[in-house]
């Protein structure tokens, strides 16, 4: 990502000598994390302000990257089922080695779906192609896609608060989420989903910042009257390449449709905005003229182009499941996919019964109800000092993470509100893609582990909540921190260190480490984290 933040409006007409009273105060004074309003009304085209430290801010990013993919890839080929998959691994990883002697697509058993798209499964072959068919090669690409979010949080971070050390923050606040390592270290479907989802939301961050750089050249160069609905703004590679990463979620697996849905309404209020701020005379109107149809390609023909490029290997397939169950290719394409969608449509626990370790939507901002990947005991398991081991994988969201995320939603919906603090809506519209439309269907049988791509953008919230409770800095003036600001550092420094402490004490449960049976009780902190 570059290196500028999306944090304020900068009034791209010359200075006077007094600022007039309604003008936002200078970046050194305003709360850090926590720039202006949604925009600034007015002839201001809302160009943000860059960050001083650029070469800190990318060793920061790297160096936390490094850090997480250390422990992310530590003793990954373990645990596994006698050498086999565990859990929902044991779909997707024998599909991905097909995929390897089958020239992309999986073998045709003739009487069973394949009810995921392929781009995840060949990303899994991959791994195994480079390492070979055990623990470790199923799970590497899933685990360097969990490490390269870690790398995109924090840039992310830095260019919504303009703070490194903010960003910084971000990236261990994801290195220690329970969920996103564990998730990260098994051979299935969602840190790649994650990934694209995360790596989309950055790219639409650039587009933003993008588009206001290019207004506020318009207007600095008195452009903005030529037609009232201002100017044309060109290609847009940012958010094109949005909908690619979109698009490849979605070939990943069905549910980036949302994010589609959710960052297209986005960046079409952030047009609006731009051209509102920039002194645009028919703003609305100027957005539907100019800036709709290009948003519709960028994020709604190219995603779907993306998504039947992820099916080459099918279509030049004579064997793969349904391909000529209706002659044309595209027509078996789409009969297959009506396939697919009747058995997801189909699975509720009404009709299936309930899954021991499934939960539903209202559960998961505080991952009430987490997930038992693996589970060994008895006079094999050995190292842990006692008779008998326990060894467990558990996806579960640390308590100092996910306890608090109702009261920080709640703040930052207020924000959003109240401050118009596109921030805030931005997270907040990444995290309800991932939740509220798994609402609609309460009957499905649903998982914990449908929250990986949601995870990052609870970070985000807690980050931007930290900058609220960090407050004003005085950047650049040789003074002691003020009390308020001394007594933000000490609660955002008790609340990461609670976190790294509560991830450190999981840590058993989240990568299979031998415990006692004693340990193994502690462990579990509700009645519903036990089976």
């Amino acid at each position: 990502m570059g290196d500028g933040t999306a944090s304020g409006a900068v009034d791209v007409r010359p200075r006077v000598a007094s600022r007039p009273a309604d003008e936002e105060p200078p970046a050194h004074v305003r709360p850090l994390g926590l720039p202006p309003p949604l925009d600034t009304p007015g002839r201001a085209a809302a160009l943000p302000p860059r960050p001083e430290d650029r070469l800190r801010g990318w060793v920061v990013a790297v160096l936390l990257a490094l850090a997480g993919g250390v422990v992310r890839f530590a003793n990954l080929g373990f645990p596994t089922d006698a050498g086999t998959p565990v859990f929902d691994e044991k779909h997707y990883v024998p599909q991905a080695w097909q995929m390897l002697r089958n020239g992309g697509v999986e073998d045709n058993p003739g009487y069973a779906l394949v009810v995921h798209p392929p781009l995840g499964k060949q990303l899994i072959a991959l791994g195994e192609l480079v390492f070979g068919y055990d623990g470790f090669g199923w799970r590497a690409a899933s685990a360097l896609a969990g490490t390269l979010c870690i790398l995109l949080i924090v840039r992310i971070a830095r260019r919504l608060t303009g703070s490194t050390l903010l960003a910084g923050i971000a990236g261990v606040l994801l290195i220690v989420d329970g969920l996103s390592h564990v998730q990260s270290r098994m051979g299935m479907l969602d840190s790649f989903a994650a990934l694209f989802v995360l790596a989309a939301f950055a790219t639409l961050l650039c587009d933003r910042d993008d588009v206001r750089a290019r207004m506020a050249l318009v207007v600095a160069e008195g452009r903005v009257d030529e037609s009232p609905y201002g100017p044309r703004l060109g290609v847009r590679w940012w958010r094109f390449a949005t909908g690619v990463l979109l698009g490849s979620s979605c070939a990943v697996k069905w549910s980036g449709a949302y994010w589609v849905i959710a960052f297209g309404v986005l960046t079409i209020a952030w047009d609006i905005t731009a051209r509102r701020s920039a002194g645009v005379q028919r703003p609305f109107a100027g957005t539907a003229v100019r800036d709709l149809g290009p948003a519709v390609w960028a994020l709604g023909v190219a995603p779907v182009l993306v998504y039947l490029a992820s099916w080459w290997a099918w279509f030049g397939s004579e064997t793969a499941i349904e391909r000529h169950v209706a002659g044309d290719a595209f027509l078996s394409l789409l009969h297959y996919t009506r396939e697919v969608l009747a058995f997801h449509e189909g699975l509720t626990t009404q009709a299936s019964g309930q899954h021991e370790w499934e939960s539903k939507p209202w559960t998961w901002p505080m991952a009430l109800r987490p997930m038992l990947y693996y589970y060994a005991s008895g006079p094999d398991v050995t190292g842990c000092g006692a008779p008998e081991c326990v060894s467990a994988v558990m996806l579960v969201g640390p308590p100092a993470l996910w306890w608090p995320a109702l009261p920080v939603l709640a703040f930052g919906l207020w924000r959003a509100v109240t401050r118009r603090d596109w921030r805030w809506a931005a997270v907040l519209t990444g995290y309800a893609a991932g939740v509220l439309p798994w609402l609609a269907n309460v009957d499905r049988q649903m998982y914990l582990f449908y929250m990986t791509p949601v995870a990052p953008f609870l970070v985000l919230a807690i980050v931007l909540t930290m900058g609220a409770i960090l407050g004003r800095g005085e950047r650049g003036r040789m003074q002691p921190p003020s009390e308020r600001r001394r007594t933000g550092l000490l609660v955002v420094a008790l609340w990461v260190g609670i976190a790294v402490a509560n991830f450190a004490w999981l840590w058993p449960i989240l990568t299979g480490v031998p415990i006692t049976h004693e340990a193994w009780d502690a462990q579990l902190w509700l009645p519903s984290w036990r089976p």
